[in-house]
């Protein structure tokens, strides 16, 4: 589901980047150190409302040069402001202060302003400015009587709120402030009367009160309620008439056609002024409640600007334009007929601008015109005025002329100065223009700042400014790089006012640029260089992506722009900022979501910007969760034995609902305790049920996605069935003693939705099976029955039957069970043993007597144990062990004994209470067998000429050994020489394999063995040699020089070292040579309290059976002793290549004698400080 992610422009983005164009072709301004007729620049709008709680203020500001002055007009007549204290004007401007903090009432001063500002060019006007003070009027009180009104018939309840300025927004609430809710079939309409097409029963439930908001005052006024009495043929507000497919006819309601009921009759008419927004209603009553549609005659609805609203009963057309004028038709329909209302349209319009005048610059002698052109509806008129007087009544001027909406000058001289006022009107409004005329001789000059630096982004449309004036206004020409004709034409164009547009920017187009004003008087020129950029541009987008609940999402957002901007990248989430909370993590190039949640679905927005450009794109991220709960279940269609189930699907959380679990609740057998019901496809929203008798159910539904299930629905009202016979009887009966005189009757127990009415209970009914004696019966209300003083192992008939205050069920089946057992009297006899191998035996026994067992004969069991081996001195141990032989059987086998053991058997029959009697002990004897494996095989390679092997005899030798079996072979890779064998005597557990060569290595299988044969053989390998390079150096090694070097600085150091030993000596130094630690020193160490020793000549002896090579390591010395034996020594023993590293010590003892190396009494260092 990937969409395209790059955002286009927006369209408002367009019509600004129009809008400047037309800029650019504007009037040029007069800089403001020149002489120049008042402008207005600010004032009021036409229709002034104020706040009457707050001081009034009406604005009113211009410029010019000189400053101009300002007075004002009220009603068309002078405003003396000197004459009211109350009234002010603020310090060089014209806006008019009205204090009311001492007092008087804002409603005195409403009426009509005008501004005048003038200086010695001239005057100009504002709007004439009504001021309007708010009103907010008290609801007049009224007592409303309840309004009668009967079940089905049309109600209108009139609001009818006191006119207020501006007018107040209308709601309806009950009197406990709770809204109205609104329909199809109840709604407020546009003038605040809330309509009822037909009135139902619940109508009553609650009052109406219409409330109208100020807006200034910020005040809600409430009007008392109106309480509703409704007539009805059905009183009883029966909730499954509510439910009834038919709810009108059910209740007697006649159903009728539509009529309206807002606005009245057929045909009505419309007027909307252009610009403003168009709103048709149409309300009708009817039963049932008439649906509306909307047409308009002769044509479709501007479908770009068409709305509806108020459930489809009003149609709102946006900035109407006249041809939104015509008929358009409501039409109002139920299945009883249908009505039509037509309303006809017509669109007037205040007057609007064609052609506004705009400030007319001139020279000395030049020609010009000022255009005042307007439409309407009616045609507006257009009036001329000169420095705020009727033109008709100024001072004749020859070179002025006038022609309808033109007002044309020829060879304008300095007297010409002055402000003109257009004023066209017709009765829907005005409009009033101030343009002046301004007569000035000045040379070209230019208006910005010099050397400017422009930066432009690759291939994008630019504009290069260059405001200037002149009078008479100067030609300009632009030049790049200050040579070159004048820039004009093809990918360049020159604006009016000066700019000029580039359209599209290449990097040939960087440099400089010069602009060059000219006219009669003189030339101006300024110079602007340019800059070109790389765009911006995001080239790995963020893409749309579907995530469940939890899981963890990564927008990626790659950038690539120039690198002499600086880039920011920041995020929207459905067009607002993003914060970026713990569960995010935002990076240069992606955003990344943790353990996603709902709120986090919505649209992401990466924008890449730098200070001249920006890039964005879009994706849209998907949260699947797990479904809403189902809502408003309807219990529909009740019959004796089904129901019909009706719900309304919650959100599917944008993963498609599959399926829909009904469940159930009773509350008499398990009360508050759910049970699944039923399954529905997630299509359905309905389903009929069906039940069982006697259970008063309660249903709800549990939606189920591929997410999961949703939380469970509220419980549906419950429904009882009616009660009935059970259908079934108890499943699971067994009989079984728990006693050698008993035997307890057992079932599974009946639901609540087989039990089919009250008091269940059970008819328990039993006798003995080879007697046929006559039945005996209880009623039980469990689920057990102990039957007591019975035979021992004795097989009874059963049968249990379900019964309630309706009846019994059907005829239950017979089921056999026994009575108690006890245990067997007899053994087995005449056990013989055969003795199948050193491992094994095979038992043969004489079966029982069936009436000596006493119950179920269950198995044959053999306990035998080890009594001793036939080695000496080797302990054995004597736990007794088991061998079953279900069944009625009379032979066996008894396996995983030990070889060349003494053994003892006994039997014993067994039946479901134990076991009986032991049979006489007998005796066998196990013969000798293979040993196991030899124990700790260790293979060590203490040099490249030898192989040591060491091995412990193995745990269990099963007979008498009379030696070992070593196997071996060498192997290079893939090659395999020839396998030796070797036997050694039974004491021997070392043997040294002489290399044939350094580089092969040995693969060793070592095996024991008795007079029966060879037993588990274990294998181990031989470590890998050194490389070759390394046994090539160790021949001449001692001839190179750097090791001769080597050699003579370490015994220069050893020298120096035993010279500071022996000074330290001398003066009865200590050395401390271990740690106070737990480690117990040896019997020879000569210890003193702080833990220290005297240094002696026994301290540099070797341990007892080694020697010191030249390089200090300890080696071997003819022991065969196994390197474990010494600790620790057996971990990390050969390197990788398999070269010996170890030392014949203990772990312990390797780390106190690296600690005293570090000692200050063995650093050559300090032994040189020391002799000092």
């Amino acid at each position: 589901m990937l969409r395209m992610a790059r955002q286009q422009l927006p369209p408002w983005v367009h019509a600004a980047f129009l809008l400047w164009l037309l800029s650019l072709g504007g009037a040029i301004e007069i800089p403001m150190d020149l002489s120049q007729p008042p402008t207005i620049t600010k004032q009021s709008v036409k229709d002034h409302i104020v706040d009457p709680r707050d001081n009034i203020l009406i604005e009113c500001e211009a410029k010019g040069n000189p400053a101009p002055s300002f007075h004002w007009t009220r009603n068309s007549r002078f405003f003396n402001i000197a004459k009211d204290p109350r009234v002010s004007m603020r310090r060089r401007s014209g806006t008019l202060v009205i204090d009311f903090r001492s007092g008087g009432r804002p409603e005195e001063y409403e009426g009509e302003y005008q501004c005048f500002a003038r200086n010695k060019f001239g005057t100009a006007l504002s709007n004439r400015i009504r001021l309007q003070v708010s009103k907010s009027p008290l609801w007049p009180k009224e007592n409303l009587d309840p309004v009668v009104v009967q079940e089905g018939a049309p109600l209108t309840l009139q609001c009818n709120p006191p006119p207020g300025l501006p007018s107040p927004v209308i709601f309806w609430m009950s009197s406990s402030m709770e809204p109205i809710a609104q329909d199809k079939r109840v709604s407020q309409g546009h003038h605040g009367d809330l309509y009822f097409s037909n009135v139902v029963l619940q109508d009553m439930q609650t009052d109406y009160s219409c409330n109208a908001r100020f807006h200034f005052t910020h005040t809600i006024q409430q009007k008392n309620p109106f309480t509703l009495k409704v007539l009805t043929n059905h009183p009883y507000n029966d909730s499954s008439l509510r439910n009834h497919p038919d709810m009108y006819s059910a209740r007697g309601v006649a159903e009728r056609t539509p009529s309206f009921m807002y606005p009245q009759g057929t045909a009505s008419s419309q007027m909307v002024l252009r610009g403003m927004d168009l709103l048709l209603e149409c309300i009708a009553s009817g039963v049932p409640t008439p649906d509306i549609a909307w047409y308009k005659k002769g044509g479709d609805l501007p479908s770009h600007k068409a709305k509806f609203e108020n459930f489809n009963k009003a149609l709102r057309i946006t900035n109407v334009s006249e041809e939104d004028s015509g008929e358009y038709f409501c039409l109002a329909s139920n299945k009883m007929g249908s009505i039509r209302h037509t309303i006809s349209v017509r669109v007037k319009a205040a007057p609007y601008w064609l052609d506004e005048p705009k400030n007319l610059i001139l020279a000395p002698g030049e020609d010009g015109r000022l255009v005042c052109r307007a439409n309407g509806n009616p045609k507006p008129t257009v009036e001329w005025m000169v420095n705020g007087e009727p033109l008709q009544s100024a001072p004749p001027n020859p070179n002025r002329e006038v022609a309808g909406d033109t007002i044309i000058f020829r060879d304008t001289q300095i007297s010409s100065r002055a402000v003109y006022q257009c004023n066209t009107s017709n009765e829907h409004g005005y409009l009033l223009a101030n343009a002046f005329v301004s007569v000035l001789d000045v040379p070209p000059r230019m208006l910005s700042p010099r050397n400017q630096l422009i930066r432009v982004i690759l291939y994008n449309r630019t504009r290069l400014d260059c405001p200037f004036f002149g009078s008479p206004i100067p030609t300009l020409r632009w030049f790049k790089n200050g040579q070159g004709s004048n820039l004009d034409g093809g990918n360049y164009h020159v604006y009016e006012n000066g700019s000029l547009e580039i359209k599209m920017i290449r990097k040939e187009d960087q440099g400089i640029y010069t602009c060059v004003a000219t006219n009669i008087l003189g030339k101006a020129e300024n110079q602007v260089r340019l800059e070109v950029k790389d765009p911006t541009r995001i080239y790995q987008m963020p893409e749309d992506q579907v995530a469940k609940k939890g899981t963890t999402v990564q927008l990626p957002c790659r950038v690539k722009h120039d690198p002499s901007l600086k880039l920011t990248v920041h995020w929207l989430k459905d067009d607002e900022p993003l914060y970026v909370g713990n569960r995010m993590k935002k990076e240069d190039d992606s955003l990344t979501i943790f353990g996603v949640a709902e709120r986090d679905q919505g649209s992401y927005t990466c924008i890449a910007s730098t200070e001249l450009d920006k890039d964005l794109a879009k994706a849209y991220l998907t949260v699947l969760g797990r479904p809403d709960r189902p809502r408003d279940l309807e219990l529909t269609d009740l019959a004796e034995r089904s129901v019909r189930l009706t719900w309304t699907p919650g959100d599917d959380n944008n993963s498609p609902i599959t399926d829909y679990v009904v469940q159930f609740e009773e509350d008499q057998f398990q009360p508050g305790v759910w049970h699944d019901h039923s399954k529905f496809p997630g299509s359905v929203n309905s389903a009929v049920l069906q039940l069982s008798p006697y259970v008063n159910y309660q249903f709800r539904v549990i939606a189920v996605n591929e997410v999961g299930s949703s939380h469970p629905s509220l419980p549906s009202e419950r429904y009882r069935t009616s009660g009935a016979p059970p259908e079934s009887n108890p499943t699971d009966v067994k009989g079984e003693g728990t006693r050698k005189n008993n035997m307890e009757i057992t079932w599974t127990p009946m639901n609540a939705t087989s039990a089919f009415g009250p008091n269940l209970r059970y008819i328990v009914k039993w006798r003995r099976r080879e007697t046929r004696d006559t039945w005996n019966n209880v009623t039980v209300w469990g689920s057990r029955y102990v039957v007591g003083q019975t035979p021992v192992y004795v097989p009874y008939e059963i049968r249990v039957q379900a019964e309630n205050d309706f009846g019994k069920g059907p005829e239950p089946e017979t089921i056999i069970g026994y009575s108690g057992e006890d245990y067997p009297r007899a053994a087995p006899t005449d056990v013989k043993i055969r003795v199948l191998n050193s491992t094994a035996i095979s038992l043969q026994w004489n079966r029982v007597y069936s009436d000596t067992v006493q119950g179920h004969l269950r198995e044959y069991r053999a306990y035998y144990w080890r009594e001793s081996s036939l080695l000496k001195n080797l302990w054995v141990s004597q736990k007794r062990q088991q061998a079953s032989f279900p069944g009625d059987r009379l032979r066996g086998v008894v396996g995983r004994l030990f070889p060349f053991s003494n053994y003892k058997l006994e039997m014993v029959v067994v039946n479901g209470r134990g076991d009986g009697p032991r049979s006489e002990t007998k005796e066998y004897t196990t013969p000798e067998g293979v040993p196991s494996a030899p124990r700790r095989f260790r293979v060590r390679q203490p040099n490249l000429e030898t192989i040591n092997l060491e091995w412990d005899h193995p745990e269990h030798p099963n007979g008498i050994l009379i030696g070992y079996t070593l196997k071996y072979v060498a192997f290079n890779g893939t090659k395999v020489g020839k396998q030796i064998a070797e036997n050694f005597s039974p004491n021997q557990t070392k043997f040294t394999v002489q290399r044939a060569d350094p580089v092969s290595r040995y693969r060793f299988t070592l095996s024991a063995r008795t007079q029966v044969g060879n037993g588990e053989a274990v294998t181990e390998e031989s470590p890998a040699p050194p490389n070759e390079a390394y046994t090539n150096n160790q021949a001449d090694i001692a001839t190179q020089g750097w090791f001769i070097g080597l050699m003579c600085a370490i015994a220069l150091l050893v020298l120096i070292l035993l010279i500071v030993c022996f000074i330290k000596r001398s003066r009865g130094g200590k050395y401390p040579v271990r740690e106070k630690k737990d480690v117990p020193l040896g019997p020879e160490d000569p210890k003193e309290d702080d833990g220290s020793f005297d240094y002696s000549d026994e301290d540099n002896k070797p341990l007892q059976g080694s020697q010191t090579s030249l390089d200090g390591t300890i080696k071997q010395q003819e022991s065969d002793d196994s390197l474990v034996d010494y600790g620790e020594g057996g971990e990390g023993q050969f390197n990788e290549d398999g070269s010996f590293i170890g030392q014949y010590t203990v772990k312990k003892d390797k780390e106190e004698t690296e600690g005293n190396e570090s000692s200050e009494a063995t650093s050559p260092v300090n032994a040189i400080y020391s002799l000092a």
